[in-house]
C-alpha cells in the first residue's frame, strides 16, 4: 500500500503520526509524511528518516484564506500524482487540506483524534472518514453518527526505553518540567519561582536529605531566563529550549510537571511517571482539562488549574511529594496501567482494513 500520514502543527500531533508511519513502514508499506512545513515542525521531523511533503497548511482563519486555497490545490495535485491507497490524518489544521484533497480524489480517509474532546478539524472532517480512531472512550460521544475505534495514542519510538542521566546524583530528587515542544511561558515562570522556594526550604532542613535536581524544557523564549534563575538559586539543572533526550529525561524524573496535551499524557503513561498536569487555559474546547481529569480520576496524576496556582502552592505540592515517595510510587503504578503500547499497531491495522468497524455512534449519545 501507499499511505500518506498527515500530521504536524505541533509536536503533539506530529509525534503520534510519526509513530504510526514507522509502524506502517515496518509492515512493508510505502509511507510519506505530509506536514505543514512550519519551522516548529523541523525539530520534530528529525525523528523521521522517510520522505516528507510540505502542504503549506495553516490555521483556519480569514487572514489565511489565500494560503489555505493554495494548500488545497497543492495537496490535490500531489494526491493525483502519487495516488495513495489511504490517508491517515492525525488532526489539527494540518489535516484539513490533505483530507479535502483526498476526498476529492477518492482516496480512503482515516482520522485519529488524540484528545478527549475532538478538535474542530476532526469534528468537521469525520464525515468524510471511513473511521475515526480515538484515544479515550469518552471521545466517541462527541462524534455522533461517526464510526469510532479506540486505538489509544501512539507515542514516539523509544520513549519508555530511556535511562537516568549519568550526571545526575543517584540520590537526587528530580523534577522534570515540560510545556511540550513549544514550552509554556506561564508554567515556566511559576515553576522557576516554586523550585527556588523549594531549594531554600530544603536547605534549611537539618540532617541528611536528597538533593534537588531540575530538568526543564522551556521553549525558545524562556530558556535564558529560566537557566539564569536556577543558577542564581544554586539549583543544579539541565535547561533546554527543546529537550532532545526526552526518554532519558522521563527516566530520570521522580515527578513531572507538564501541560496536559494528549501526547504528553500518554508518554507519561508509557514511562510510568507521576505528574502534576497544568492544562493550557486557552486550549480549544478546554480539552486539556478533560485530558488531565481523565488521568486524575484514575489516580495517575494530579491536576493544577493555572489561574489558581502560585509558586508557594507549587512548592508545597512538590515538597509534599518529596517527603512522601510512597504517594509517587502509587501514582506511577496507576500511570503505567493507562499506557497503550500497541496503539501504533492498532492504528496500522485500521488503515490496512484489518479492524472490524462498529456501527456509527448513536447521535443521541451526544
Amino acid at each position: 500500500m501507499k499511505v500518506v500520514v498527515a500530521c504536524g502543527g505541533t509536536g503533539g500531533h506530529a509525534f503520534p503520526g510519526i509513530a504510526a508511519a514507522v509502524e506502517l513502514r515496518r509492515r512493508g508499506h510505502e509511507v510519506v509524511i505530509w506536514d505543514s512545513g512550519r519551522d516548529i515542525e523541523s525539530s520534530v521531523m528529525k525523528s523521521w528518516d522517510g520522505p516528507i511533503f510540505s502542504t503549506g497548511a495553516c490555521p483556519l482563519r480569514l487572514a489565511n484564506a489565500f494560503s489555505l486555497v493554495r494548500s488545497m490545490f497543492r495537496c490535490r495535485r500531489k494526491m493525483k500524482q502519487t495516488r495513495p491507497d489511504a490517508l491517515l490524518a492525525m488532526g489539527s489544521y494540518s489535516s484539513l487540506t490533505p483530507v479535502l484533497a483526498a476526498r476529492s480524489c477518492g482516496v480512503p480517509i482515516f482520522l485519529h483524534e488524540a484528545n478527549t474532546v475532538p478538535g474542530k478539524a476532526v469534528e468537521f472532517l469525520a464525515r468524510f472518514a471511513r473511521a475515526v480512531a480515538i484515544s479515550f472512550d469518552m471521545t466517541a460521544r462527541h462524534l455522533p453518527g461517526v464510526k469510532t475505534v479506540k486505538t489509544g495514542l501512539p507515542v514516539r519510538a523509544g520513549i519508555a526505553e530511556g535511562t537516568r542521566f549519568g550526571f545526575i546524583p543517584p540520590d537526587a530528587f528530580v523534577v522534570f518540567v515540560t510545556g511540550g515542544s513549544q514550552g509554556a511561558h506561564a508554567v515556566n515562570m511559576l515553576m522557576k519561582d516554586a523550585l527556588t522556594q523549594m531549594k531554600r526550604e530544603l536547605d534549611r532542613r537539618d540532617g541528611p536529605k536528597r538533593p534537588l535536581y531540575v530538568i526543564h524544557q522551556t521553549g525558545v523564549a524562556d530558556e535564558g531566563s529560566v537557566m539564569a534563575a536556577y543558577a542564581a538559586a544554586s539549583i543544579p539543572a539541565r535547561v533546554h529550549a527543546f529537550e532532545m533526550e526526552m526518554a532519558n529525561a522521563f527516566a530520570s524524573a521522580d515527578v513531572v510537571v507538564a501541560r496536559a496535551g494528549a501526547s504528553t499524557c500518554f508518554e507519561l503513561a508509557a514511562c510510568g511517571k507521576p505528574a502534576l498536569l497544568v492544562p493550557l487555559p486557552s486550549a480549544m474546547r478546554n480539552h486539556q482539562h478533560f485530558n488531565a481529569d481523565a488521568f486524575a480520576q484514575k489516580g495517575a496524576a494530579d491536576e493544577g488549574i493555572q489561574a489558581n496556582l502560585s509558586p508557594r502552592q507549587l512548592c508545597r505540592y512538590l515538597v509534599g511529594r518529596y517527603d512522601n515517595p510512597e504517594i509517587l510510587a502509587r501514582m506511577a503504578e496507576r500511570m503505567r496501567s493507562l499506557a497503550t503500547p500497541d496503539a501504533a499497531a492498532k492504528l496500522a491495522d485500521l488503515v490496512e482494513g484489518k479492524t472490524a468497524l462498529p456501527a456509527a455512534t448513536d447521535a443521541s449519545a451526544s
